[in-house]
């Protein structure tokens, strides 16, 4: 029978107020739930993302279940990405490993999933050749002076390749006043009432330079809006904004774009309410955040760029009825991979949480812990 142990890891602090909760940065932790398997295991999963609750992740039990010990582990930002840095995401990561290695596991392997896909990629990146010695904000941490142990594979499950690429592939260009998501051009609205799907490949072309030119515009916004605030003076360095329109890839609405199995729509709903409601992506940031996790210029979260810089095997799955994670980032992921040790798996019909679908879990986690014995990973 399997065991669930709940970890308190130790997390390096921070000079910022980045997580709203005393409690918790007295606490100095944080947590991630092991699920052991039956017998000892030296070879242990660790399952990330930047922001969401994994301790409860699906292949946890399954994993253990085979004899591999898996952890789901939560960073500083848990559930809240408002203020969130990648590096610090990668400090916590380094935590995990430092503590999973003090407690005598030989073999780790580092699971992105989601979101995690690129904070995977960016940690065994820096982790194997650190290069990255601040925020792009100018801030902690020197991820060159960090204790980041190297994972021993790299496995990315229905991930994308970074938040900031997301983010430059999901903002709605339409939205020509940041304060205002009604006022809209309707040369870029992907909702316009005269727009429908299959969409000319001319439309496209507009559209994906609008959604760079906006990323753009926000981060230039952000540049000076920190100038202003330093050329104050004083101890306020930081300010929250709210970012309109985040989920409007044309991919959501037209399905013959990067073709597969998915039905036409978002994880939450229609993609035109989607786009604006409040618990969707990326709605909330502040300054020094946005440049960490959402700018397509100045993130250092760019998974297929950080994929390009690892040494160790590399198993890339994707679902191909995935509403999320589209097939061009599963092969932009593998392609980048420098080596020739690396696997690419569809997982055939598989969603982006594989939920009410138990048997797909199955075989991906045997998959998984078969490549992990071939890779003789399994201890």
């Amino acid at each position: 029978m399997t065991q669930l142990e709940l970890l308190p890891i130790p997390m390096a602090q921070s000079d910022r107020i980045d997580i709203y909760s005393g409690v918790a940065r007295m606490a100095g932790k944080v947590w991630g739930s092991l699920h052991r398997a039956a017998t000892p295991s030296r070879t242990v999963a660790v399952i990330v993302h930047p922001t969401s609750n994994f301790m409860g992740h699906y292949l946890l039990g399954p994993l253990a279940e085979r004899g591999i010990d898996a952890v789901g582990l939560t960073t500083r930002f848990i559930g809240n990405d408002s203020a969130l840095t990648m590096e610090n995401c990668v400090l916590d990561v380094g935590a995990c490993l430092t503590f999973l290695r003090a407690r005598g596991y030989e073999k780790v392997v580092l699971v992105g999933n989601s979101g995690g896909g690129g904070l995977a990629a960016l940690y065994q990146s820096q982790a194997e050749s650190p290069t990255i010695t601040s925020t792009p904000a100018g801030d902690p941490p020197d991820l060159t002076r960090a204790s980041l142990p190297p994972a021993d594979a790299i496995v990315q499950l229905m991930a994308h390749p970074g938040r900031a690429q997301v983010c430059a592939d999901w903002l709605d260009p339409a939205i020509r006043d940041e304060s205002d998501p009604f006022d809209r051009d309707p040369d870029l609205d992907l909702f316009h009432p005269d727009r429908k799907p299959p969409f000319d490949p001319e439309f496209i072309e507009r559209y994906r330079a609008g959604q760079l030119a906006r990323n753009r515009r926000i981060t230039e916004w952000v540049r000076n809006k920190l100038s202003e605030l330093e050329a104050a003076g004083g101890e306020l360095a930081d300010l929250p904004f709210v970012v309109h329109g985040t989920t409007a890839d044309p991919r959501f609405v037209d399905s013959s774009l990067d073709p597969s199995d998915r039905p036409v729509g978002t994880m939450w709903g229609p993609t035109e309410v989607a786009n604006l409601m409040p618990a969707s992506l990326g709605h909330y940031s502040s300054l020094r955040s946005w440049l960490s996790q959402w700018s397509v210029d100045e993130s250092n979260g760019d998974g297929v760029k950080h994929l390009g810089r690892v040494s160790v095997p590399t198993f890339i799955g994707y679902g191909t009825a995935d509403q999320v994670c589209f097939p061009s980032y599963a092969r932009a992921m593998f392609d980048a991979v420098p080596h020739d040790d690396k696997r690419l798996v569809a997982v055939e019909g598989g969603t982006h949480y594989l939920k009410g679908q138990p048997e797909l879990v199955s075989w991906l986690a045997d998959t998984v812990v078969a490549w992990l014995g071939e890779k003789g990973l399994v201890r």
